[in-house]
């Protein structure tokens, strides 16, 4: 005589009578609907709390304060590309759920088949084009007016990075300063007049990067890379390699000091005063703040 096995407590009735969920029977969207209001509430709190941007942060959209004229140029151009990023977004999520409630399944009957739909078809690969030309369009009118070299800039700066720090100097004024790992050099910027920056390496690629100035260039040996820009406030930067290029690449930092004119003068005659006068050759390997020229190899 077979035993029957009692059924569990609310599954008396398989087709959903008494029971809470028949055995394989999918859960009901109103069973799902606090469980997915949970996770979005706790996804939504994780989003918040891991960008930790303020009110003043959140239009420049994770970019830092600009120090530069140039600076505002590129934030324009970072937050159109963002906005164009989420309108795109926009519509892609809403033709998304348009689809979910206008063509969920209704039946077991299974809906007409299309092998293909050349207008639907026409647009999705027109649309991306245009996109992308309009983003062409833009970063190239930036780029030739951030690249754009000025006749006459106010002051000429020849950055050497080389490994592994910076290397500044300062053309117009006949003197130049030089950081070693332990001691990262300070690069000393008038407010307010055009610096023209002369970029060369004698070793390896670097790129030098002040991340308020919201530009950066590669420092390539064998070749001078060129840019100018006008610091528009006073202050203290940052600067970094943003490339690369060895062993000790995190130790190539350097600060920057924008200042009044009279501050600027101050620090080249204290340049002068001890005896760093000239420039150091594109060739140097290490510095000797000792010494007023130190050379290891000839011009690239």
């Amino acid at each position: 005589m077979l035993a029957t096995v009692p059924p569990r407590p609310g599954c008396e009735n398989p087709t959903g009578g008494k029971g809470d969920v028949a055995p394989g029977q999918i859960d009901s969207p109103q069973r799902r609907s606090p469980r997915v209001r949970r996770l979005a509430l706790l996804a939504g709190g994780i989003l918040l709390t891991t960008t930790a941007c303020s009110t003043e942060d959140l239009p420049r959209l994770g970019m830092p304060v600009p120090a530069s004229d140039q600076a505002g140029r590129i934030l324009h151009l970072w937050q159109g590309s963002w906005i164009a990023a989420l309108a795109v977004g926009a519509v892609v999520w809403g033709l998304i759920v348009w689809s979910i409630i206008f063509y969920r399944r209704r039946s077991a009957e299974l809906p007409p088949q299309v092998r293909f739909n050349l207008p639907i078809e026409a647009l999705y690969t027109a649309v991306p084009f245009v996109i992308i030309s309009v983003l062409f369009y833009f970063v190239a009118r930036d780029e030739t007016r951030v690249l754009k070299i000025p006749d006459h800039p106010d002051q000429t700066i020849n950055v050497v990075g080389r490994q592994w720090n910076w290397s500044f100097n300062y053309l117009d004024q006949d003197v130049w300063d030089a950081g070693t790992p332990a001691r990262p050099v300070t690069l000393y910027l008038p407010q307010g007049e055009t610096i023209l920056f002369e970029l060369t390496s004698p070793d390896v690629i670097h790129s030098f990067w002040v991340p308020n100035f919201l530009f950066k260039m590669d420092v390539i040996p064998g070749r001078v890379n060129k840019f100018a820009l006008t610091p528009s406030r006073e202050g203290h930067f940052v600067g970094r390699c943003a490339e690369l290029c060895g062993v000790d690449h995190d130790r190539m930092q350097f600060s920057v000091e924008v200042v009044s004119r009279d501050v600027f003068d101050q620090k080249m005659a204290e340049l002068r005063a001890a005896g760093q006068t000239g420039s150091l050759p594109r060739g140097i390997t290490e510095p000797n703040p000792g010494s007023q020229r130190v050379e290891t190899g000839g011009e690239p």
